[in-house]
């Protein structure tokens, strides 16, 4: 027989040291819930877990987690209503699926801009055509990420000629129409004076003449550009500092231009362009990208990108100056085309003719 395992009194004792830890603590335990549903449930513990949940710094407030806009809407109510108002607020997440109104979506940004957010992520669907003007001019905003869809057309909200926010750092835009300004011209970033990242999707120019679209920034380093067909006809960039830049586009491909030959700054470069139909002019015009941006050190591109420039007739005999400092040259295939087909001919040697020694990476 095994001899009994004698017990200690402290056998009896059931210590929750999880709950006597300080509250900065949990709070940094809570920061790793995965959204703020979970997080509130955590109150049933004990009553030490009561009010924690009520200084969380950060918010994230999805739908996909609630059976119905009903019970979603009151739950984010009770969470502005409840939470401590002495708490800054360092981020909010906030994301419906479905089609939202207009009061719930301007109540929260009025929370968010009156606690000092510094990060801020607004998915939604709307019908509703102007955005609430107070996260513009929000002086403790670093990150700013909107996407607002409309549900049922292609109508897109006007982006503000007028911005305030000198902390701003990074933003990520899906969805607006940029409009000209009082000089003319559409530049809508030009007094952003902070910025260092700046994401474009599928954004529009509402410009009658030539739908041009203007990105002045003298702090910006990173740059990603996604595009429909002609949504714009030119790009210029007045970005002295600019080091990586991403541009993806379905159909035609912008002009590109640098202010004052300010592109020589770029070192990184993504280019992912698809195009339908056989079109010498959109091959042209990437191919005057290749020029404008002569001094990278790393290329991605793709097989569809080499497709398009492979349309140009005599794409071999084109005197070509530049990438003489390219690095690396990585291309992005099709997967479900064999290889070599993946690869139009001589279009490969075509970049590499002035940088021979330069890594090449192909992947799927």
């Amino acid at each position: 027989m095994k001899p009994k395992r004698q017990r200690y009194k402290d056998d009896d004792v059931k210590e929750d040291r999880l709950s006597n830890l300080p509250d900065f603590v949990l709070l940094h335990i809570l920061s790793f819930v995965e959204d703020t549903k979970r997080a509130v449930q955590t109150c049933i513990l004990s009553k030490r877990w009561k009010n924690i949940w009520k200084h969380l710094p950060s918010l994230t407030l999805n739908s996909s987690r609630f059976s119905n806009y009903k019970n979603f809407t009151k739950f984010v109510s009770r969470i502005l209503s409840l939470r401590e108002a002495s708490t800054s607020l360092h981020s909010l997440d906030f994301q419906y699926h479905g089609i939202m109104e207009s009061r719930l979506l301007k109540r929260i940004v009025k929370y968010a801009v009156s606690h000092n957010v510094q990060r801020l992520r607004i998915h939604i669907n709307c019908h509703f055509h102007h955005f609430p003007t107070g996260v513009f001019s929000c002086h403790t905003l670093t990150s700013l990420d909107l996407y607002v869809g409309h549900p049922t057309t292609d109508e897109q909200l006007l982006f503000p000629n007028s911005l305030d926010l000198p902390a701003l750092t990074s933003l990520s835009l899906n969805s607006f129409t940029f409009c000209v300004g009082d000089d003319g011209r559409v530049d809508p970033f030009s007094t952003l004076s902070s910025l260092n990242s700046l994401i474009i999707r599928r954004c529009k120019v509402r410009d009658a003449n030539a739908h041009n679209l203007c990105i002045s920034s003298a702090t910006l380093v990173n740059l990603t550009i996604e595009t429909g067909p002609y949504d714009y006809c030119k790009v210029e960039l007045s970005t002295p500092i600019l080091c990586t830049f991403d541009f993806v586009c379905t159909g035609g491909v912008p002009a590109l231009c640098g202010s004052n030959n300010n592109l020589s700054s770029v070192k990184h470069v993504n280019i992912n362009v698809k195009s339908f139909a056989n079109c010498t002019e959109v091959s042209l015009v990437l191919l005057s990208w290749l020029v404008e941006l002569a001094n990278i050190k790393s290329l991605i591109i793709t097989s569809s990108t080499l497709k398009v420039l492979s349309w140009l007739p005599e794409l071999l005999e084109f005197e070509f100056r530049s990438l003489c400092n390219l690095k690396l040259l990585k291309l992005k295939t099709d997967m479900y085309t064999p290889l070599p087909l993946s690869i139009p001919n001589g279009t490969l040697y075509f970049l590499l003719q002035n940088s021979p020694s330069a890594k090449v990476e192909i992947t799927c």
